[in-house]
């Protein structure tokens, strides 16, 4: 071989090492620079992941607040409905009192006057069968008016009671005790299922 041959192989020799250690070394930095790559990658992953979570949240927030102000809503309306279904029925029952009212009302001089019947016939000379009639017809009506929820107002001898009773005279007590108190009945009072149609008018000893 001569010596021109000798040192062309030996100059590719070098420039075929070279280049491996040039291949090796940029392998080296690739291997190096591959992380610093990858991170800003997993930054951003981490970024979009938050964000999603935050919008999740803030979808969330809005559902719970549209769910709170339909329920409010709803009880609102079950409430207004409450209370109209009650003034319905309160205004039904006032409509039917005030009905009973005027006609047990318009009924109480019909009683009165059965009353002082009664006593006229117990002082004439009528038929006991005329006072057992009229007694009977008197004791019916005072039923059906029971029926209705009509009491009497208890007056004779009681203390006065200006819820119950009206005082149209006073006159000497003819005992003590009987002072204040109710002596005597000049129109006997009433109630309707315990409200008061008709003051009793009283005489009071003093």
């Amino acid at each position: 071989m001569s010596r021109h041959n000798k040192r062309r192989e030996g100059r590719d020799a070098r420039q075929e090492t070279a280049a491996k250690q040039q291949e090796e070394e940029l392998n080296s930095q690739q291997q190096t620079e591959a992380p610093e790559t990858e991170e800003p990658a997993n930054e951003n992953a981490e970024n979009q992941e938050t964000e999603k979570t935050e919008d999740q949240s803030a979808l969330l927030e809005e559902a719970k607040k549209q769910v709170q102000e339909e329920k409010s809503r709803y009880v609102y309306l079950m409430a207004e409905f409450d209370n109209y279904r009650r003034r319905v029925s309160q205004e039904k029952i006032d409509l039917i009192d005030t009905a009973s009212k005027g006609v047990i009302s318009d009924l109480l001089p019909v009683v009165d006057n059965f009353e002082r019947a009664l006593k006229s016939l117990e002082e004439s000379e009528a038929s006991e069968a005329a006072k057992m009639g009229t007694e009977l017809i008197y004791k019916q009506l005072l039923d059906v008016l029971k029926k209705k929820g009509v009491t009497e107002i208890e007056a004779l001898g009681k203390e006065l009671d200006t819820d119950e009773h009206e005082a149209v005279a006073q006159i000497p007590a003819p005992e003590e005790d009987k002072k204040g108190k109710v002596v005597d009945v000049i129109q006997k009072g009433y109630k309707l299922n315990g409200k008061v149609i008709r003051f009793a008018k009283v005489v009071i000893g003093i």
